[in-house]
């Protein structure tokens, strides 16, 4: 499971403690190869999540209003890479999601 403090640094009472950002250090001509890719992914995960939503109500209602935890955590999941995508996107972070790095 993912590190539920791992964006503390980029919410707003914290932005005081962030280093300066470096310039890029990869090709440009590349980043944007990447960029296009994860933009790609970045609306299936949109449509991954608008499914798992869907399923997780139908689950509640069946279910006494109880969510199923397996759901609960991909989506927990699917949003932490959506938010290192959008990172890696916007050029707030050299790291880019997986499947070129490890899925937390």
């Amino acid at each position: 499971m993912a590190d539920p403090h791992e964006f503390d640094d980029v919410l707003p009472e914290n932005t005081a403690r962030r280093e300066p950002e470096k310039p890029v250090d990869e090709n440009l001509f590349s980043r944007l190869i990447h960029m296009i890719v994860i933009a790609f992914m970045i609306s299936f995960a949109g449509s991954v999540i608008g499914i798992l939503a869907l399923l997780q109500f139908i689950i509640m209602l069946v279910n006494q209003k109880q969510p199923n935890e397996r759901i609960a955590e991909l989506g927990t999941d699917v949003g932490i890479w959506v938010a290192k995508a959008t990172r890696y996107q916007t050029a707030a972070s050299e790291v880019k999601p997986w499947p070129w790095t490890e899925l937390d």
